[in-house]
């Protein structure tokens, strides 16, 4: 055996440089769709809640968001989310998400995989059955739910934060595109659904062979929403009121599945999983629309053919809105633990994005 080989067996382990930062991450997925969960090393953030996090992290810091979503360390459609104080004593976290343009309002394969998370990392108390977790987002409380069998984890779901119906059956007109017919709502985020069956001439499949007319068709109908529409008002939080993203919405491939989800947000990002945010958006559509009940679950569809479960927990007054309180269900899974290492030294130590 080589001597530089048998060096290698026994000197394995690299010593970090004083210089440099490490931020120590384990990283997930939930139907697909990326998330790095940021444990360690990140710098604190000042505030008195999540939103204030969200705030100050974009004035200090948001060149570690660039350098842990962009390459070299992720790519153009990579997902995080760092874990904070809650907003009060009632809650038992906050979270934090980070994307390629910045930072959202709520994120449901976040809550599901963080919910995992923090079962498998015991850190919290569990018990057999239904085990609740309270968590503070940008968008407000979410309170999710792991389910305990036998000692193990069978489930996840979370109610998303009161979900609502903008308008119905809007159109909009989309260079090269023509007019558009979409739904405007709420779950957590502002979405501008657009239902395939609807419009005919807009010559998509949600399957990854059409990944790319996806991003440009999604990308254009959402600028001209958002120059068109001036609705795109939360009632309580300015902060919350931009529109994320284009939700696609087709006829399931599965029989047995309600529909399809494919969403493109942020800077032309696209969900892998059917999106939390947006399935929750999604029931309240579908209850504007009296297409559903209270009780009743829907399975939707992800680009990649993951599922999420969707079904109508509540019904109340939200502002001048008739809201929904949103079940979604879904699966999520640990795929790594990294430490990442910022050199100072490394010219491109704040990432880049080729897309």
């Amino acid at each position: 055996m080589k001597k530089t080989y048998q060096t290698i067996l026994k000197n394995n382990t690299y010593t970090i440089p004083e210089n440099c930062l490490a931020i120590k991450t384990i990283d997930m997925h939930t139907g697909g769709e990326p998330l790095r969960v940021i444990i360690d090393g990140f710098p604190e953030l000042k505030g008195n809640s999540v939103l204030e996090y969200r705030r100050y992290i974009k004035e200090h810091y948001d060149y570690l968001r660039t350098a842990l979503m962009f390459e070299p360390r992720g790519h153009a459609d990579m997902y995080g989310c760092i874990l904070l104080p809650p907003n009060d004593d009632e809650a038992d976290f906050g979270i934090l998400f980070m994307h390629n343009e910045g930072y959202s309002t709520m994120c449901g394969h976040a809550i599901i995989a963080v919910t995992t998370l923090a079962v498998k990392m015991n850190w919290i108390t569990l018990k057999e059955g239904e085990n609740e977790l309270k968590i503070d987002a940008p968008c407000g409380r979410i309170h999710s739910y792991a389910t305990i069998k036998d000692g193990e984890l069978t489930g996840v779901h979370f109610h998303c934060v009161p979900s609502f119906v903008v308008g119905l059956d809007r159109v909009v007109s989309v260079p090269t595109i023509g007019e558009v017919t979409y739904d405007l709502a709420y779950g957590g985020a502002f979405y501008a659904y657009v239902d395939l069956r609807k419009n005919k001439n807009i010559n998509l499949t949600l399957t990854p062979e059409d990944n790319r007319m996806i991003i440009q068709t999604g990308r254009a109908i959402k600028h001209a929403v958002m120059a068109q529409d001036n609705e795109i008002l939360h009632p309580f939080e300015d902060d919350l009121s931009f529109l994320y993203g284009t939700i696609f919405i087709d006829t399931s491939l599965e029989a047995q599945n309600h529909s399809r989800n494919v969403c493109v947000f942020a800077e032309g990002e696209v969900d892998r999983s059917p999106t939390g945010s947006g399935v929750s958006g999604r029931i309240a559509i579908e209850k504007a629309r009296n297409q559903i009940k209270k009780g009743q679950e829907i399975s939707i569809e992800s680009i990649t053919n993951s599922i999420f479960k969707g079904s109508l927990v509540d019904e109340l007054d939200f502002s001048k809105f008739k809201a929904v309180i949103p079940q979604v269900e879904g699966t999520a899974y640990i795929t790594g633990t990294n430490t990442f290492i910022i050199d100072p030294n490394d010219p491109m130590k704040n990432g880049f994005i080729l897309r």
